[in-house]
């Protein structure tokens, strides 16, 4: 039965690619204008759709939050599209007249799109906008949790791009996605650039398959609370920020890194806004729900809220609840409250002062959140730019909510559902990626400077066999002489000849 559902979604994807192809070969043929009144109206009809298929989402994965999936697809698809609307992605996209440089944008080709269970239709609409926008055509494997909202999603984005004019199938889709068919579909040959969300054995597959690849790694994201930081105001943000959407988002804060002198204050806070925090039996409970087998997250607790969790332990909070907090002092992939949760599940950590703080936010992300991002509360300039050149992420998030500050929603970054790691995390770029990211540019150089290029070095003879030749040159031009008529001198001739031929030599 397996083997039977294997061959039809194999065969689902073959024919998805070919009809991609041939839809992108027509379509790299559109000017600037056929392609941007395409993706304008394809991000206009996801975002009508954005609230109906938030509901999807939730009801087919049991994860996160209506209203704040909503928020994501608006992100998605308005936000996505007002950051890509401007740029230039078809033909000649850049001219330099001084240097004598003209950029030319030229598609990848089909694209392999992989989306994750957790945001499942705002990534769907944001990979279907930025491969239109640079010209590509894109077919999807959808998380088998996710398959009927994440198709819903690309159909709405399908039938609008048709209706602006957009050659069919250039958005397909795998619509009953296995394991076997997306692995086939990241080492088909008419796929030129996979885009990777999803978990770490997916990413590295996706690396792995011989094509280009943008994929990212996981987000252990710590967020300290300096002792300059309004305290107030960054409890709320942190704690908006961790129960968005239920903690789906990669870039979520996963512990709390507080400045002795205000653990008091920020405690008290977190309480008044929600937060339970666990005794030390309470916090065995949930140790064993967050990770049975230590090293592992349940993925039962993905995207669930506080109070389910709690439940799931058999612990006891109050109606209400929105985070589970316990104090810890460890860190390791085996110590459950340290590791990426992505749930309303907060460990709290101490730091006696700057350097404490910052050793702990390092060893975090060494668990498993390199390159991603770090979330930072402080008034104090220095102390930003101390983070920002020590720790090896790729964003510092200061003074915002981390979840979708990363993505661009509350900060001057590039909207993207998709964010690189660099060469922390094992990743080709650190940057949010969009449209641009799949292009590529070819460039037309004109000379404009010149270069005297050197003639090889002349190699003289050696002074001995200077010295012959010139014996027997004499000897020729005398012979010559003695043959004439002429009445000339024979040393006047021999040192006449000497003399010609030693210019030219130094010449």
């Amino acid at each position: 039965m397996q083997l039977d559902d294997d061959l039809k979604s194999i065969q689902d994807m073959r024919e998805a690619v070919r009809l991609a192809k041939e839809a992108q070969a027509v379509f790299q043929t559109y000017s600037q204008e056929q392609v941007d009144t395409i993706v304008k109206q394809m991000a206009e009809a996801a975002n009508q759709a954005s609230e109906r298929l938030a509901r999807m989402a939730v009801e087919e994965t049991g994860m996160g939050v209506v209203e704040h999936k909503k928020i994501k697809n608006d992100l998605g698809s308005m936000g996505v599209y007002e950051s890509i609307k401007d740029e230039k992605t078809v033909g000649i996209i850049r001219a330099d007249p001084k240097n004598k440089i003209t950029e030319i944008a030229y598609p990848f080709g089909v694209i392999a799109g992989i989306i994750p269970t957790t945001n499942p239709t705002s990534t769907a609409f944001f990979k279907a906008l930025i491969s239109l926008k640079s010209q590509n055509a894109i077919v999807v494997s959808p998380h088998p949790s996710a398959v009927k909202c994440t198709i819903e999603a690309l159909r709405v984005c399908r039938d609008a791009a048709v209706e602006a004019g957009a050659p069919e199938g250039l958005i397909g889709w795998i619509s009953k996605p296995t394991m076997a068919a997306t692995t086939e579909l990241m080492h088909h040959q008419d796929i030129q650039l996979i885009l990777a969300t999803g978990g770490g054995g997916l990413v590295r597959a996706a690396y792995s398959s011989g094509k280009p690849a943008y994929g990212v790694g996981p987000g252990n994201v710590p967020v300290y609370i300096d002792r300059s930081a309004d305290v107030r105001k960054a409890v709320k943000m942190i704690v908006d920020s961790k129960t968005f959407d239920n903690g789906t988002i990669c870039a979520t804060e996963q512990a709390i890194v507080v400045h002795k002198n205000v653990k008091e204050m920020a405690i008290r806070e977190l309480k008044n806004t929600g937060s339970y925090f666990l005794n030390e039996t309470e916090k065995g409970l949930l140790e064993n729900v967050i990770s049975p087998i230590r090293g592992k997250l349940n993925p039962a607790i993905v995207g669930k809220s506080a109070e389910e969790i709690a439940g799931m332990a058999g612990i006891a909070v109050p109606a209400g609840t929105r985070l589970l907090i316990a104090e810890e002092s460890l860190i390791g992939k085996d110590i459950p409250f340290s590791i990426e949760k992505l749930s309303p599940i907060f460990a709290l950590y101490t730091a006696r002062d700057l350097d404490e703080a910052r050793r702990l936010c390092q060893e975090l992300l060494n668990i498993g959140g390199r390159g991603h991002s770090l979330s930072l509360h402080t008034n104090d300039e220095e102390v930003a730019q101390a983070f920002g050149l020590e720790m090896p992420v790729s964003r510092i998030l200061v003074n915002t909510l981390a979840s979708i500050g990363a993505a661009g929603a509350t900060t001057g970054l590039t909207p993207s559902l998709t964010l690189g790691c660099g060469s922390y995390g094992g990743n080709i770029t650190a940057d949010n990626i969009t449209a641009r990211h799949l292009l590529n540019i070819k460039r037309i150089a004109y000379g404009i400077k010149d270069v005297a290029i050197p003639k090889p070095a002349y190699a003289a003879p050696s002074h001995q066999e200077s010295d012959e030749s010139m014996d027997q040159i004499v000897e020729q031009v005398l012979q010559k002489v003695e043959g004439s008529e002429m009445n000339v001198d024979p040393e006047m001739i021999t040192a006449l000849v000497k003399s010609v031929i030693e210019k030219y030599q130094t010449t």
